[in-house]
């Protein structure tokens, strides 16, 4: 059995708090405003995983209204989401996600996330990829206000 997963979230950008992609702490003026650390890549990848196994989304397993995830680190979450997946039968083949941030630069990082996302997921680095887009001026993310991210995963099970 194949299965793709797609997964999305967006974040406001305020300042009190750290950027977190893929669980790296990116200096930065600004953070991600969120019930967690705000990790929206990792959040997205979650849904990925979540939806391409039929295990529901990233609300459901962490509701933002139980004060048991208030702060909470986004590792550990996609850690829970993907055990429970696993826990189906799940392997993952690969998963690919677009990060769209106008600042900061983010290729930097890149190979890092990648790393720390492989390292979670216990999967061979060469199934993670991530690149990055500016918003070239355009909307929320163009501004410098938001970042968002989308996932998509290819998992199989026999």
């Amino acid at each position: 059995m194949i299965r793709v997963g797609l997964g999305y979230d967006l974040h406001r950008l305020v300042t009190g708090r750290a950027l977190v992609l893929g669980g790296i702490t990116i200096p930065f003026e600004r953070g991600e405003d969120g019930h967690s650390d705000g990790d929206v890549l990792l959040h997205a990848i979650t849904d990925a995983l979540l939806g391409a196994a039929g295990l529901g989304d990233i609300g459901e397993f962490f509701p933002p209204s139980d004060p048991r995830w208030k702060g909470a680190d986004s590792r550990k979450l996609l850690e829970s989401a993907w055990t429970a997946a696993r826990e189906k039968g799940w392997r993952l083949e690969n998963l690919d996600a677009v990060i769209a941030l106008q600042a900061p630069k983010f290729l930097p990082w890149r190979e890092r996330v990648r790393e720390s996302i492989s390292a979670i997921l216990s999967a061979e680095t060469d199934r993670i990829f991530v690149k990055a887009k500016t918003g070239e001026g355009l909307g929320p993310v163009g501004e410098g206000d938001a970042v968002e991210v989308w996932a998509v995963c290819l998992l199989t099970r026999d």
